[in-house]
Formats: structure tokens, C-alpha cells, sequence
């Protein structure tokens, strides 16, 4: 996704609005970031925190969808209005590969989680960067 193609799709909008989803992108980012060290913990050292991990996600899931609805009110468009709706998509996804070993004998689809986590992280940064450009 080229500079060009960002102005190209109408990623407009601006205001306090653009601000607010800026900054809800970055908090977004950093929960990522928090999310994949209490995972690294519980492997690494205290299995305890796999229910640290488990909770954390539920206090930051729905941030892309206020980020999504935002997205209308301050007339942002292309990647800023729709990437958000599919990193929500993508965590529904990393409860998918998480419980896939529940109903399905594959270690493959689980496996997909960690990298399902890093197409999060990228897109999460690619959007707060987008969004922090000033127009």
C-alpha cells in the first residue's frame, strides 16, 4: 500500500475525531504489544499468566470497532475506515486458532495463532501510522 494509494482512497477527515482514532490506534498498538509479552510469560516462565493473556484481550478487542465507527463520524476513508473492521475480523480469528485444537486433532491450525498475532501487530502500526499523518 503505497503513499499514493493512501491519498488515492479518500483517507480523509480530520478534527479532534482524527485525533481520538489516532491515539486509540496507538493505545491498540501498545495492548498488542502488552498481549504478546503476558504470552511470551506464560511459556517462558509463569504458566499462570495464560489467564492474564486469556482476559487481557477483552479489554482492548472492541477498540477497532470504535475506531471503525469513529471512522464514519470524521469522514475517514479507504484503509482508515476499513482496516479496523478487519483487525476486529482478525481477532475473532485468533479465538478460532485458539480453540481450533478443541474441536480439531491439528497442531498446523493452531499454529497459525502466533502468526495471526503478527499480521495483527503490522496492520495495528500500519493503520496508527497512517492515521497520525497530518493531511
Amino acid at each position: 500500500m503505497s503513499e499514493s494509494n493512501s491519498v488515492s482512497s479518500g483517507e480523509t477527515g480530520g478534527g479532534i475525531i482524527r485525533v481520538i482514532y489516532a491515539f486509540l490506534a496507538w493505545v491498540f498498538v501498545a495492548c498488542v504489544v502488552v498481549q504478546v509479552f503476558l504470552a511470551g510469560v506464560a511459556t517462558f516462565g509463569d504458566a499462570t499468566y495464560w489467564g492474564k493473556h486469556m482476559t487481557f484481550v477483552h479489554l482492548f478487542e472492541f477498540v477497532p470497532i470504535v475506531m471503525f465507527i469513529l471512522s464514519f463520524i470524521g469522514r475517514l476513508r479507504g484503509g482508515l475506515r476499513w482496516w479496523p473492521f478487519v483487525l476486529f475480523g482478525l481477532i475473532f480469528l485468533q479465538y478460532f486458532t485458539a480453540n481450533i485444537g478443541k474441536v480439531v486433532s491439528t497442531d498446523f491450525l493452531a499454529a497459525l495463532h502466533p502468526v495471526n498475532a503478527l499480521v495483527i501487530f503490522w496492520l495495528a502500526i500500519v493503520t496508527a501510522l497512517r492515521a497520525s499523518k497530518r493531511k
